[in-house]
């Protein structure tokens, strides 16, 4: 097959797999009222629920360096997408437990598709980074996106309860599984050939792999606070259950045209510091605007909420490539960037949850987001400068 129709077929297969790593994720915020009030969850609880795949985001990242050494990238992601299709059928079970259990096993499958992406971007793709780390998380976004509009409708629309929609994604991610197995038969980068190698330092005595990773993992915590409480929070100001995923859904798909804009700005500038302060300002009025604002202003809010994530999105994941000199080294500080970043940003729907229910209002839950949106900023200007490890 010719290189550029090679290449074609490998970015639409990130893309594919890249709609299934969210809507698992997003499909719970819009329908966590009635998932609730069905099984008697407590704030904490249903934080919890949010917070289960991240913490295993996390743990997946910090195994991924062994993982790897066995396994190729292509096998990873079609284990993935396996696992995910599996984990949505058994969280939809009729109690708490699988329920739990099942968020689980969706945090573990979307964990190994988080870690072997930008490794496989950055071995197939070494020389368009930014371009396909920006449609990746532009088909994360539009899979969010989509998922979060279409759940609560079809809650409404079938007999089944919040389980049936809950359990729909499992039939793409499935789909995805067929397209991918293909190519874990396959070695090396898109022409078959062996995938180019390099030596990995200690990435964890590296000061800029923390600084990736600690921008990685802020970044994630105000997005996974958004998917797991932004419907919540605009039921509580008085939107309908609707109205207030459609919310969800203006946010993930204006996000993708902020991760879109990223490669276009960084043609034109000579690092990532003006963007990383750009996007902090847009999330940091996004955030003040969902609570504080007049309620007739919300959608605008929601649309410059979403411009500011999906272009930090998709920076914190150019950085995983930008700031690696060899596809090794992308590997290694994907694993440590998304083990340790996950593992911050699991905290964050649970300490929402938690504030919430010891204040009884938004007031306070906001005030901390908006301290980690200003403490985001420090390691993203410093990640945003023009080096690379090794």
């Amino acid at each position: 097959m010719p290189p550029s129709r090679t290449a074609f077929w490998s970015v639409a297969l990130i893309v594919l797999a890249a709609l299934n790593l969210r809507p698992a994720v997003t499909t719970v915020g819009p329908l966590l009222t009635a998932i609730q009030a069905d099984l008697d969850l407590s704030g904490a609880a249903a934080g919890a629920l949010t917070t289960l795949p991240v913490l295993c985001f996390g743990a997946v990242g910090l195994a991924a360096p062994a993982l790897r050494g066995r396994i190729r990238e292509e096998p990873l992601l079609a284990a993935s997408m396996g696992l995910l299709a599996a984990g949505l059928l058994l969280r939809a079970g009729p109690a708490p437990a699988t329920l739990f259990a099942g968020s689980l096993v969706v945090g573990l499958a979307i964990g190994i598709g988080n870690v072997a992406m930008p490794a496989l971007i950055k071995r197939d793709h070494p020389a368009s980074i930014t371009l396909v780390t920006s449609l990746y998380s532009t088909a994360l976004t539009v899979g969010a996106a989509v998922s979060a509009a279409v759940m609560v409708p079809i809650d409404q629309a079938v007999a089944g309860g919040w389980r049936v929609p809950l359990a729909l994604p499992a039939l793409a991610a499935g789909a995805a599984l067929l397209c991918w197995l293909p190519r874990t038969r396959r070695r090396g980068g898109p022409d078959g050939g062996p995938a180019p190698a390099g030596p990995a330092p200690g990435l964890w005595r590296d000061r800029l792999a923390w600084q990736v990773s600690a921008f990685m993992g802020l970044q994630s915590l105000l997005a996974y606070v958004v998917f797991g409480w932004l419907p919540t929070l605009a039921q509580d100001r008085g939107m309908s259950e609707a109205d207030a995923g459609l919310l969800l859904a203006v946010t993930s798909i204006v996000q993708a045209v902020g991760s879109l804009l990223v490669p276009l700005a960084d043609r034109r500038l000579p690092d990532q510091r003006a963007q990383v302060a750009v996007v902090a300002a847009l999330t940091f009025a996004g955030f003040c605007g969902l609570v504080w604002a007049p309620l007739g202003l919300v959608w605008a809010v929601a649309v410059v909420l979403g411009l500011g994530q999906g272009a930090v999105f998709a920076l914190a994941l150019s950085f995983l490539g930008l700031r690696a000199g060899t596809p090794a080294i992308a590997a290694r500080l994907s694993a440590m960037a998304q083990g340790t970043g996950y593992l911050i940003a699991a905290a964050g729907p649970f300490v929402v949850g938690l504030l919430y229910d010891l204040t009884g209002g938004w007031n306070v839950p906001i005030l901390f987001v908006l301290a980690v949106v200003v403490a985001h900023l420090f390691p993203g200007l410093a990640a945003a400068r023009d080096r690379t490890i090794g």
